[in-house]
C-alpha cells in the first residue's frame, strides 16, 4: 500500500495541535517552538504533494479511498487536482508566518495562578484550523468535506472570542463584549450556512445514492444520473449559500469586518487568507462540477452580487477609520473579483480566480501582519492615531507600502496578474460586467494610498516618535512574503501551469468554451 501522503499532510498539524496543547503550563516557549516545528513539517509535506502532482496526469491524484460509514455510503475519499494543490501549499506556507507573527499574542493572558494555558491553546487552535482546512481541500467525499467545513468553525470561534485583539481605546469590559459579539456573529452566520448545506447534502444523497464527488460527476456526465431541473437548482442553492457565507459574498459578508477587526492580526490573516478560501474553492469543486446546469442558470445573479461586493467593499474601505476593518472591507472587494472570475465561465477568468486566491492570501498576509506589528507598538487600530511613521520606522513603513501596493494590484506584484486574468476573462463574455468591475481597481488605489498617507507620512506624532522599527522575528515574517509577491508578480508560471489543467476540466464540466475574439489574430 502506498504511503497516504494526503492523510499525513492533514494529520500532521492535527497531531501538532494535540502535542502543543499537552505541553506543561510552565513551558510556554517550548509550546511555541513545537507549534512552529509542526507547521514547518506540514509545509515540507505540502511541498512533497506539489512535487508528486503531475499537472498533465489524471484530474485527481494521490487518491485515497476507504470505507467509513457503509450504511450511508460515506467513504474516506481524498484526492487533489491542481487547484487543491495550490491552496494546500498556500495554507501550509502561511501558517508558520502566522505562528511567528503571533509569538507573543497570548502572553498577556498568562497568569501564575491560572491553570488555563492560553499560549498552548492559542497555537494548538491554529494548528487545528490548518488540519481542517487542508483536509477540506483534499476531500472528494461530499459528506467528509461537510464535516470539516463545519468543524473548523469551533477553533476559529475560540481564536476570535478568547484570543481577540486588545488594542482598544475603550474599557476592557467593552472590548471583551465586542470580541464576544464578533465571535458569536461569525459562528451563527457560518452555522446557518452550514445547516442549509447539510439539507442539500442529504438531498444529494437521496438523488445520487452516494456522496462520492467523482462518481456523481461521472454519472452526471455520462447521463446515468439525471437530476430534475428544479432539484438541481435547489441543491445548488443550498451548497452555494454556505460557500457564499464563507467566501464572503455580499450580502452575507457582514460577519467578516467584525471578526477581522476583533481578532489579532495573525488570526485575521488565518480568517481571510486561509479559511475563507475554502468557500471559493468549493464553488469550483462542488457547485460547478456537481450542478453544471444550475451554475449556468444562477450565473447572472451571482455576477451582479460579485460586482456589488467589488464596489461596495472598496467604497466602505475608503471610509474606514480602523486599519483592520479597512483591510477586511478590501478583502470583501477582492473576494468579489475571485467569484467574478469563477462564474465568468472562461478559462482565463477561472485561472485568474484561482491565482487570485493564492495571491490574495500572500498580499493580505503581508499587509495585515505589518499592520499588526504597527498596532502592537501604538496600541491603537485607529488611522487618526498615526502619522509620520516612515521617519521613525522606515523598514516598517516600506513593507507596509509594498503590502498596500500589492493590495491595489500594482503591475509587477503578484495580485496584478490574477486581477488582469479575471478582468480579461470577464470582458470576453460579459463586457459590461468587466467595465463596472474596473471601478474596484480605482477605489483600491484610493483606499490604499490614503491609508499610507495618513499613517506613514506627514509630521511625526508624539505617540509614535519613539516607535521601534521591525525586529528580526518580524522581518523573518514579512520579508519572505514580500519576496513571493515580487517573484509571482514577474513569474506566475509555476502556479498557472499547476491550475490550468484543472480549470480545463471545470470548463468541461459546465460545457463551456471560451468566446472567440471579435478580431482574428494575424497569421
Amino acid at each position: 500500500m502506498s504511503f497516504p501522503l494526503l492523510t499525513a499532510t492533514a494529520a500532521l498539524p492535527a497531531v501538532g495541535a494535540i502535542a502543543t496543547a499537552a505541553v506543561p503550563a510552565a513551558r510556554r516557549t517550548a509550546a511555541k517552538w513545537l507549534a512552529l516545528f509542526f507547521s514547518l513539517a506540514t509545509l515540507a509535506l505540502a511541498v512533497v504533494v506539489a512535487v508528486r502532482f503531475d499537472p498533465d496526469g489524471d484530474r485527481y491524484q494521490l487518491t485515497e479511498s476507504r470505507a467509513w460509514i457503509k450504511d450511508f455510503g460515506v467513504r474516506y475519499e481524498l484526492g487533489v487536482d491542481g487547484i487543491g494543490v495550490a491552496l494546500i501549499a498556500l495554507t501550509a506556507l502561511l501558517i508558520p508566518f502566522i505562528i511567528l507573527a503571533g509569538w507573543h499574542d497570548a502572553d498577556p493572558l498568562e497568569t501564575k495562578s491560572s491553570r488555563w494555558r492560553p499560549t498552548q491553546g492559542f497555537f494548538a487552535l491554529i494548528l487545528a484550523v490548518e488540519a481542517m482546512v487542508i483536509i477540506s481541500f483534499e476531500a472528494t467525499d461530499v459528506f467528509l468535506f461537510y464535516i470539516f467545513f463545519e468543524a473548523m468553525l469551533i477553533p476559529m470561534y475560540f481564536l476570535i472570542g478568547g484570543f481577540g485583539d486588545r488594542a482598544h481605546s475603550g474599557s476592557d469590559e467593552n472590548a471583551s463584549a465586542q470580541r464576544s459579539y464578533a465571535a458569536v456573529k461569525f459562528l451563527l452566520y457560518n452555522l446557518v450556512g452550514g445547516l442549509i448545506m447539510l439539507a442539500a447534502v442529504i438531498g444529494l444523497y437521496v438523488v445520487a445514492g452516494n456522496f462520492s464527488l467523482q462518481e456523481i460527476a461521472e454519472a452526471r456526465a455520462n447521463g446515468s444520473l439525471d437530476m430534475a431541473t428544479n432539484t438541481e437548482r435547489l441543491l445548488f442553492l443550498g451548497f452555494f449559500f454556505a460557500f457564499a457565507v464563507k467566501a464572503p459574498l455580499w450580502p452575507l459578508h457582514t460577519w467578516l469586518p467584525n471578526a477581522m477587526g476583533e481578532a489579532t492580526a495573525p488570526v485575521a490573516v488565518l480568517i481571510t487568507a486561509v479559511v475563507d478560501k475554502v468557500g471559493t474553492f468549493a464553488m469550483l469543486r462542488f457547485c460547478l462540477q456537481l450542478f453544471p446546469e444550475a451554475s449556468k442558470w444562477a450565473t447572472p445573479v451571482i455576477l451582479v452580487l460579485a460586482l456589488v461586493s467589488i464596489v461596495y467593499g472598496a467604497l466602505l474601505a475608503v471610509g474606514q477609520r480602523d486599519i483592520k476593518r479597512l483591510v477586511a472591507y478590501a478583502s470583501i472587494s477582492h473576494f468579489g473579483f475571485i467569484i467574478l472570475g469563477i462564474f465568468a465561465m472562461t478559462s482565463q477568468g477561472q485561472s485568474g480566480a484561482t491565482l487570485y486566491m493564492v495571491n490574495h492570501g500572500i498580499s493580505t498576509a503581508a499587509l495585515m501582519l505589518v499592520a499588526g506589528f504597527l498596532i502592537s507598538r501604538r496600541g491603537s487600530r485607529l488611522i487618526a492615531d498615526y502619522g509620520g511613521v516612515q521617519k521613525v520606522a522606515p523598514v516598517l513603513a516600506g513593507t507596509f507600502l509594498i503590502g498596500g501596493l500589492a493590495t491595489l494590484s500594482l503591475p509587477g506584484l503578484a495580485p496584478f496578474v490574477s486581477e488582469f486574468l479575471v478582468l480579461v476573462g470577464t470582458f470576453a463574455r460579459y463586457p459590461a460586467v468587466g467595465i463596472i468591475a474596473t471601478f474596484g481597481i480605482v477605489l483600491a488605489a484610493l483606499y490604499t494610498l490614503v491609508l499610507y498617507q495618513r499613517t506613514m507620512t506627514g509630521p511625526v506624532k508624539p505617540e509614535v516618535a519613539s516607535m521601534p522599527d521591525l525586529k528580526v522575528r518580524e522581518l523573518a515574517v514579512v520579508a519572505p512574503l514580500i519576496a513571493l509577491l515580487i517573484v509571482l508578480g514577474v513569474y506566475p508560471k509555476p502556479v498557472t501551469e499547476l491550475v490550468n489543467p484543472a480549470v480545463k476540466h471545470t470548463m468541461s464540466d459546465v460545457q463551456k468554451k471560451d468566446p472567440k475574439p471579435d478580431v482574428e489574430a494575424a497569421k
